[in-house]
């Protein structure tokens, strides 16, 4: 998929199933503490967009915990209706905030300790945004180019289009 054809789906996000069913936003939202399921060691999840469609493969061993807590959100429904929020041309198109602010809110603390590097941030690989060591919590981004300058500040890629 070219660069501005991602750009053009970042007009809009929703993810709406893994390899399996659709599944519909779950009461656990609500405790982020709930969701801690273990993802498959490899999975897809598809996401229906104002553009067309994309798909995220991931792979666990890439970055376990990232894994762990992007299957959980998609399982549960946490993206439905969201946007993409933040696009920069030739870097990446970040999202991950849902579009309920009290929900947001209290996901907003819910973070996963950092996965070492395993992976380095190239063209389409999907990696969660920090703030710092051991901050990441719902938001993520696709690279648009080889980010490779990522690698080194901890931004661990779980998986890619």
């Amino acid at each position: 998929m070219k660069t501005s054809s991602l750009m053009a789906i970042g007009a809009a996000l929703i993810a709406t199933a893994l390899a399996a069913p659709a599944f519909s936003q779950s009461a656990n939202l609500a405790n982020p503490a709930a969701l801690t399921e273990t993802a498959p060691a490899s999975f897809k999840a598809r996401f229906d967009t104002s553009k067309g469609v994309f798909v995220v493969q991931v792979r666990r061993d890439w970055a376990p915990n990232g894994a762990d807590r992007f299957y959980n959100l998609v399982k549960n429904g946490f993206f439905d209706n969201a946007r993409f929020f933040r696009v920069i041309s030739g870097f990446m198109v970040q999202f991950g905030i849902n579009g309920d602010p009290q929900l947001s809110a209290r996901w907003r603390e819910a973070r996963i300790t950092d996965d070492p590097v395993k992976q380095s941030n190239k063209r389409g690989y999907i990696t969660f945004a920090t703030a710092g060591p051991n901050t990441r919590t719902t938001q993520m981004f696709i690279n648009f180019g080889d980010n490779t300058n990522l690698d080194s500040q901890g931004f661990a890629p779980f998986g890619r289009w």
